[in-house]
């Protein structure tokens, strides 16, 4: 099947109303949009808007693994190499916590395309003419996450393999040893964080907190839930949740300075990604 069209039959499986409408209903916002340039509160509901809708259909993609198969398939035809592992489909398919991860990793990448691409002109239509007609917005922006799917795919693996490794070098399963092994991956010069999360500025707030603190923060960024790191770190889910809310707060007051961009994991709800994007900076 065409990937449009497959997409175009999730997205309607999902949305309600007719695809007219919404197509109608999207290039009057747009229009609207276009008037401030696609900056501001106005353009921030929309994106946060656009995220929360997409989100259910994207988990659902991941689940069946039509995401990885769609994002095969667009590679194989411009002779990009790239292959999923069957192991990390069936991972995805069978963790929600894991699918969250990569979803977010997705929608962020998708969406500072989005944004670019409407900034300079290009992008979606109301009157485009394939082959099966004009698409609603919602269609167009799921292609955008096909299209980035190889690159976040690619990081979520990476960092799985990282923390694989990390595991067989450290014990983190004892008292004791648990300590010792939280100690040294913090000073491990091989621990690797996306210089995109952990910039500079973020990087001194952290180094500020008490070494738990650090570890509850990276262990979050990672992907880890409350229960999983209390595991950890021989702390209770309570005290894992304070120290993260005691940085968190930090991290805030920097963010409306606009000197750093706060990961997704760390705002003050989990589907932070759904309602908030304000500390991108």
């Amino acid at each position: 099947m065409n990937m449009e069209l497959e997409i175009n039959e999730t997205v309607d499986a999902v949305l309600p109303g007719e695809r007219a409408t919404r197509i109608e209903r999207d290039a009057a916002r747009l229009e609207e949009l276009a008037l401030g340039g696609f900056e501001g509160p106005a353009y921030e509901v929309f994106e946060n808007e656009l995220c929360r809708e997409a989100e259910p259909i994207l988990l659902g993609m991941l689940r069946k693994g039509t995401l990885a198969r769609l994002a095969l398939k667009q590679c194989k035809t411009r002779g990009w190499k790239f292959f999923v592992h069957e192991d990390d489909m069936r991972l995805l398919h069978g963790s929600s916590v894991e699918r969250d991860i990569i979803m977010v990793d997705v929608l962020t990448e998708a969406m500072r395309k989005f944004r670019r691409d409407l900034k300079g002109g290009r992008g979606w239509r109301a009157d485009h003419a394939g082959p099966h007609g004009a698409c609603c917005l919602m269609t167009y922006f799921i292609g955008q996450c096909v299209w980035v799917f190889r690159r976040a795919y690619v990081r979520w693996a990476r960092q799985r393999v990282n923390w694989a490794r990390l595991h067989t070098m450290y014990d983190f399963t004892e008292g004791a040893a648990n300590q010792a092994g939280i100690r040294e991956l913090l000073q491990d010069s091989g621990y690797e964080i996306e210089s995109e999360v952990f910039s500079t500025d973020f990087e001194d707030i952290l180094d500020e907190q008490a070494p738990e603190t650090q570890a509850v923060v990276r262990l979050t960024i990672m992907g880890f839930p409350d229960t999983e790191i209390a595991v950890l770190l021989n702390l209770t889910n309570t005290t894992v949740r304070k120290r993260r809310s005691r940085f968190r707060t930090a991290l805030y007051q920097a963010a409306r300075e606009h000197r750093i961009w706060i990961p997704e994991q760390l705002h003050t709800k989990a589907p932070s990604l759904r309602q908030s994007r304000r500390g991108a900076a």
